[in-house]
């Protein structure tokens, strides 16, 4: 985009309207006020001073406009009394909400007369009224949607009453990445700042189908009390932003960092992204949010994954085999044992067939035999309609546990006693408080544990980089695969010494099973890859296994578990482990954790832990 260079360049060569002059303390005032730090999307600076997040020098009209506010303003003034022959280029046109605010401050009412012609109808087609945040629930098997993700949905005046929400229009923040990164490069690259980040307003549906895995996410939406005037104001920063550069971190700099950032634009004096420092996940974001006093409705709509499982919830084996059959050809709803089924029966497994034909065209190309099927399964519906589909809400993502999480405990392994305290940055385990979390999903980022034996010896017991698991059921209709991936370094048996610290990285995939309610069974093949300084080859490559039985309970959540690694060095380890947390509170709880480690290079061991968990941001 060359217009902030055009505007620059005839800026200096043309004649200028006498701007006026702005004695320092008013243009350091000015200069501080949250609404101009929140344009400049400035930061204090570590040494003092002012930082903008934008790395993009096209945003800004000073040769120094990204350290320094005053200076910004200084040139943005006098950019606005450029002459009317910019056009389109001019800074009123390129600046819209700069424009609006210095005029109201400094009272410019001989600005020259610049027709935005771009600006207006583009502002004119998105007509923003309302704004409603959304948040698509988390998604573990994509690596940029593991804790959610956040947008802006701008609504139209009447979209409420008509419900017309598809033809509003969505402002989103993400990594721009040009070519075809695989997961792992991406993940990468997004955690080092690898890519560029862009706002973008689209239309929403748009949006909607660029995101296909939304569709298989519950989406919740939560509308925003801000005002038409403030809800302009922050749509008219957003054209400022066109094709402007950001750095992108998964892990700060984000989707919904950049959003809160909108919000302080919108409604001058709210203080939320200070509230992150470190860390922005996108469910501690719209928790700020919500506290700021933001919101003031909440909708939920189920994804085509949870509709399809609720209508399938109440239906026999029997009958989900005939959902199968019946989404496969529609000749089968004419079979005489079909017919003979209870004409309700029927339907709820006709409606099931077609949501599951509409669940596995999700983000497929259009096919015709599909269609004509799906076609089939709506006239039948039409001639024998199920009764409504009600899903019960669950519990709201941000009345989740912290996603910080400090631990201390006391325990003994073999006949040494021990205590052991550890932080972990984000954000969630299987034995972790499940309120408003999926039951087998874990997500956890940066975990040390040290330890602190008899006599005043201390040891790093493990710092994990990452370890991710996605323990969803199978049944009839569904077959998702269940997979886990971590690494780190971690204790294991020792030739030479109780334990020895290893790197490692191992993952694996396999099935889990629905075995009651609220109880999961799983079985995972794994692999595992290790550097252990006690073997003489460099890397030691290891097959295994890793299964268990995860139960939520009155009392919190326990998790047996058995693995094993046979490594092709001949060494074989095996583990046996119980937890059980108890809830405390949302954010505290209290953990059991009980081990018995086989291996044949050492001899068994017993380990015992009581550790106290305190969630915290």
């Amino acid at each position: 985009m060359l217009k902030r260079l055009a505007c620059l360049a005839l800026f200096v060569c043309a004649p200028l309207s006498a701007a006026p002059h702005i004695d320092n303390q008013r243009l350091q005032q000015l200069a501080n006020d949250p609404f101009w730090i929140s344009l400049g999307h400035y930061e204090t600076a570590k040494l003092g001073g002012w930082r903008s997040y934008i790395s993009d020098k096209k945003f800004f009209l000073a040769a120094q406009g990204a350290e320094h506010p005053d200076a910004e303003l200084a040139a943005t003034v006098q950019a606005l009394y450029g002459p009317a022959s910019l056009g389109q280029q001019h800074a009123q046109c390129v600046y819209p909400a700069r424009t609006r605010w210095l005029k109201a401050q400094l009272n410019l009412t001989d600005l020259p007369a610049v027709d935005c012609s771009e600006f207006k109808q583009w502002f004119k087609d998105v007509s923003p009224h309302s704004a409603v945040m959304i948040f698509p629930a988390a998604y573990l098997n994509s690596p940029s949607s593991m804790f959610g993700h956040t947008l802006l949905r701008i609504d139209q005046a009447g979209v409420q009453s008509d419900n017309t929400a598809l033809l509003s229009y969505a402002i989103n923040f993400g990594a721009y990445i040009e070519g075809s990164d695989n997961s792992i490069l991406y993940a990468w690259k997004g955690l080092m700042g690898g890519y560029p980040g862009l706002f973008a307003l689209v239309p929403y549906q748009e949006k909607l189908s660029e995101y296909r895995s939304l569709e298989n996410r519950d989406l919740w939406e939560y509308r925003l009390n801000l005002t038409q005037a403030e809800t302009e104001r922050m749509v008219e920063h957003v054209w400022e932003l066109k094709q402007i550069q950001f750095d992108y971190f998964f892990f700060d700099e984000n989707c919904s960092y950049r959003l809160l950032e909108l919000l302080q634009v919108a409604r001058p004096g709210l203080r939320l992204t200070e509230q992150f420092p470190l860390t922005a996940i996108p469910t501690d974001t719209v928790k700020a949010v919500k506290d700021a006093g933001l919101v003031e409705k909440i909708d939920y709509r189920p994804s085509r994954e949870r509709e399809l499982l609720s209508r399938a919830e109440t239906l026999s084996d029997d009958e989900q085999q005939w959902v199968l059959q019946v989404s496969a050809d529609q000749k089968y709803l004419q079979a005489p044992t079909f017919k003979a089924l209870p004409r309700d029966r029927q339907a709820l497994i006709i409606d099931a067939a077609y949501r599951l034909e509409r669940y596995r065209a999700n983000g497929q190309e259009r096919d015709p035999a599909r269609a004509q099927r799906s076609f089939e399964l709506l006239r039948a519906i039409n001639q024998n309609p199920p009764p409504e589909l009600s899903i019960e809400r669950p519990g709201l993502p941000e009345d989740g546990h912290q996603s910080r999480t400090w631990q201390a405990g006391l325990g003994t392994r073999g006949d040494k006693a021990f205590g052991e305290y550890g932080l972990r940055m984000a954000y969630h385990d299987l034995n972790d408080n499940a309120e408003s979390f999926p039951l087998g999903a874990q997500i956890e980022i940066l975990q040390m544990k040290l330890r602190q034996y008899e006599g005043n010896e201390w040891q790093l017991q493990q710092l994990d980089l990452a370890t991710i698991r996605s323990l969803t059921p199978r049944n009839e209709l569904l077959q998702p695969w269940s997979w886990q991936v971590t690494g780190g370094l971690e204790r294991v048996p020792g030739k030479h010494v109780d334990e020895t610290l290893v790197s490692h990285v191992n993952g694996g995939g396999g099935g889990t099973w629905q075995l009651g309610e609220d109880v999961l069974g799983f079985a995972l093949g794994t692999v595992r890859v290790e550097h252990n300084n006690e073997v003489a080859q460099f890397l030691s490559p290891a097959a295994g296994f890793n299964s268990g039985v995860l139960w939520k309970n009155p009392m919190g959540n326990l998790s047996l578990e058995t693995r094993g690694d046979f490594f092709t060095n001949g060494e074989v380890r095996r583990s046996l482990s119980l937890n059980q947390q108890w809830e405390l509170s949302r954010n505290l709880g209290l953990r059991l954790s009980a081990q018995r480690e086989f291996s044949h290079v050492a001899s068994p061991e017993n380990e015992v832990l009581l550790e106290l968990k305190w969630y915290h941001y």
